[in-house]
């Protein structure tokens, strides 16, 4: 029987995020009462979850915070069902630049949500990975069984943070499931992602569409296709103390990739190599195909939405929101 959200409480780290927001949206669609925490910004800007600010009726309350403060997560999870763990440093490139801040964020965070999930008996812990645990692939498509290289200080922090939340499955039988998404696009995603950096280039005139290398192929799964896993591997007992892939079983190379969103956006443009995209040669992944049986298997879960037509709604989605974006300058 599936979960019935209504009467339940759940903490959502990450929330402001492209992914978390997304999911918080879910969750308030089926009644859930969710308390969405929120990297703490002076400024005050709470991002896609603004609408809820307005609301006097809303079940969503904003916690902002940071999860390398103990004390901070432990009152977020109190009285929590469920929590879904997304909060984290992301972006390869800046990962070579400041390595340290991954390690603290990624895998310290992590160890804060987790322990705070045992202390406070929480139902389920949904901790996020990343298909770039697994590095290049070593065999196709990739399943959970799939050796984890380190190929970027990024990937070796999340290796480092799925192990420890999983630890605490081994140690102290909290029931932890790690969701590896394998390249979630769609709207609301930031200009860091190959995806919006093709379409803010081509929504804003651009002629020649600057990029790193072409030939590494990619497992795209749509926002809210990754959401819809997240709440079914909530919903999955045979998935604790394991990991899970949500990816679509299909691949594409980044040049084709591109081709695609050309088309897309009904844009004219040449694609250019631009040295300076270009990751370090030990550490660019080369291919990522996902096995998504164990999802579909043990949850009943599939991608909804065709790669088609999602790169056209985020097409769509960039073009009337190109403001976001600073389309000619490199965002690491």
């Amino acid at each position: 029987m599936s979960i019935n959200w209504n009467s339940r409480t759940v903490l959502v780290t990450g929330a402001e995020g492209f992914i978390g927001s997304t999911l918080v949206d879910m969750l308030v669609d089926r009644g859930a009462t969710v308390r969405a925490m929120v990297h703490y910004k002076p400024y005050a800007e709470k991002g896609y979850l603004a609408r809820y600010l307005g609301d006097p009726h809303s079940s969503v309350e904003i916690i902002a915070g940071d999860i390398g403060d103990a004390g901070r997560v432990m009152d977020a999870v109190a009285g929590c069902d469920t929590v879904f763990h997304l909060a984290a440093l992301i972006g390869i490139p800046y990962s070579y630049d400041a390595p340290g801040a991954y390690v603290r964020t990624n895998i310290v965070g992590t160890e804060n949500v987790a322990e705070a999930c045992r202390r406070h008996s929480v139902r389920r812990l949904l901790h996020t990975s990343t298909s770039e645990v697994y590095g290049t692939a070593l065999t196709a498509p990739i399943s959970e069984s799939h050796p984890l290289q380190p190929q970027s200080p990024y990937s070796a922090s999340k290796i480092g943070a799925d192990m420890m939340a999983l630890s605490h499955w081994h140690a102290f039988e909290l029931p932890v499931t790690v969701v590896r998404p394998f390249n979630t696009y769609g709207p609301r995603q930031s200009a860091r992602a190959v995806i919006p950096t093709i379409l803010a280039q081509l929504h804003s005139g651009a002629t020649k569409i600057r990029l790193g290398s072409l030939t590494p192929t990619r497992d795209f799964t749509y926002v809210t296709d990754t959401a819809a896993g997240f709440l079914a591997m909530a919903d999955c007992d045979r998935a604790i103390g394991t990991s899970v892939n949500l990816g679509t079983g299909r691949e594409i190379s980044i040049r084709d990739l591109a081709s695609a969103l050309i088309a897309a956006s009904g844009r004219d443009a040449e694609v250019v190599v631009d040295p300076a995209r270009l990751r370090p040669g030990g550490s660019e992944v080369e291919r990522l195909l996902s096995d998504n049986t164990r999802a579909r298997e043990w949850a009943g879960w599939q991608p909804e939405v065709s790669l088609e037509v999602g790169l056209k709604q985020t097409s769509r989605w960039v073009e009337e929101n190109i403001h976001l974006f600073s389309p000619h300058r490199y965002q690491i």
